[in-house]
């Protein structure tokens, strides 16, 4: 999918005519409607550097308690790998998840549809017009209809800082051995190369999905999950020991293995690394003056160089995060749900994200005005063919396990060979799992 964000400048999303109509059913409701009801919204904005997001989301809440009358909005914070990985799964589960939910894209959103717990939004964005604003619903799209909305795109690349980039006389880096070259310059002058923090080990696979895509191809995840390739394949092991060249090179932070991911950026900010492999949500913490040391100009993000693969170029991105909705709601817990929708996909909230935050848009924009400069870098390196995140795609036990196994690759406990042979042997047993539960 190759996204063009400067040319969305001329697709409206008229808020105006989507904030509309929602004082007018007040007038409408009887005693019965005006009463009190409660209704739970689950967001994952809990760190420190999402405050601005929340912030705005508290604003979405008060459009919409004053849309609905008796409407009470009750939000609830919960980490993101928390949500998605326990407590979201268990709710399903049991068929009590809270009406408005953080929900991830893919095989998230695949299997709850399959439980029949997601509301089919296609009739509502049908109402409201919106369908055909957003970017790409795929993730969030199955058999034709809507389960989910994307709040935000995302693009992975390197963040990097222009101040020691000149100090250190390199330019940023167009192929693998120039990367190589820019990180042993680094080391040398008694900077870290890239910062990393991979107690989380969701964040070491960052990097490690887009270097296996470079050599492999994008279509090798699907692969994985068809059975038409292995984690073992040449390529596909080929970026694998490059990710294992950075790691035997030192050019990871001493004790990456303790530190949570917030520390990473903190290192960044802090001016301690050259580089920092991370997503677009970061933009939010770069452009916060009153918590990093680096200024905005001085920040700067590229794609990951090529490799000589056939994934050069790509980029992993996509629009995984957003938000889903109980399919058990009545005709009132519907109707703040419509409201919610009205408020949250809107172009002032779009807009409001991408200027204050630096959050990519799911949405298309009337214009792009008032971008802070590392935000401008982040869309045009956006601006090429995207693969989605291999985490969407194959299932949690092999994603667990590649995780499991990243940690212990940068702890020197394993090969990059022992790792993804163990990976493939989960990989096909999940494979005959979903096989022997039959088709989605």
């Amino acid at each position: 999918m190759r996204v063009k964000w400067t040319a969305a400048i001329g697709a409206a999303l008229l808020p105006a005519l989507l904030l509309s109509g929602c004082a007018g059913k007040q007038a409408q409701t009887g005693d019965d409607e005006a009463k009190p009801f409660t209704v739970t919204l689950r967001h994952v904005l809990v760190r420190d550097d999402a405050k601005p997001r929340l912030t705005m989301l508290e604003d979405v809440v008060k459009m919409m308690e004053a849309a609905v009358p008796g409407l009470k909005v009750e939000l609830e914070g919960v980490e993101d790998k928390v949500n998605r990985f326990e407590k979201l799964p268990a709710e399903m589960a049991t068929g009590t998840p809270p009406k408005i939910f953080d929900l991830f894209g893919g095989t998230d959103t695949q299997k709850y549809v399959k439980a029949k717990r997601l509301l089919d939004l296609t009739p509502i964005l049908d109402e409201l017009g919106l369908r055909e604003l957003f970017f790409n619903l795929d993730e969030f799209t199955v058999d034709g209809k809507v389960y989910g909305l994307p709040m935000a795109g995302f693009v992975e690349g390197v963040y990097y800082n222009k101040r020691i980039f000149a100090k250190l006389g390199v330019q940023v880096p167009l192929t693998w051995e120039e990367f190589i070259d820019v990180s042993e310059k680094a080391k040398k002058s008694g900077i870290t190369p890239i910062a990393l923090a991979s107690a989380d080990a969701w964040v070491i696979n960052m990097m490690a999905n887009t270097l296996w895509v470079r050599t492999a191809g994008a279509e090798s995840v699907p692969g994985f999950v068809d059975g038409t390739r292995k984690w073992t394949d040449p390529d596909v092991a080929d970026g694998f020991r490059r990710f294992d060249e950075l790691v035997r090179r030192g050019f990871f932070p001493e004790g990456n293995l303790g530190l949570k991911y917030a520390e990473q950026q903190n290192k960044f900010k802090a001016g301690e690394a050259a580089m920092m492999f991370d997503g677009s949500w970061a933009n939010s913490s770069l452009i916060d003056k009153q918590r990093s040391n680096i200024s905005g100009g001085d920040i700067g993000f590229f794609n990951f160089p090529g490799v000589g693969g056939k994934g050069d170029s790509l980029i992993n991105g996509s629009y995984s995060n957003g938000y889903g909705f109980s399919s058990n709601l009545n005709e009132r817990e519907r109707e703040a749900v419509v409201a919610f929708i009205r408020a949250m996909f809107s172009e002032t909230m779009q807009k409001r994200q991408l200027v204050e935050v630096g959050v990519l848009p799911a949405m298309k924009l009337t214009n792009l005005s008032g971008v802070p400069p590392i935000v401008g870098e982040v869309l045009q390196a956006a601006n090429t063919k995207q693969f989605p995140a291999f985490d969407s795609i194959v299932q949690a036990k092999v994603r667990e396990t590649l995780e499991t196994g990243m940690q212990e690759l940068l702890g020197g406990k394993t090969t990059p060979e022992k790792l993804l042979a163990a990976v493939q042997r989960v990989q096909e047993a999940a494979n005959k799992e979903t096989a022997s539960r039959g088709p989605r």
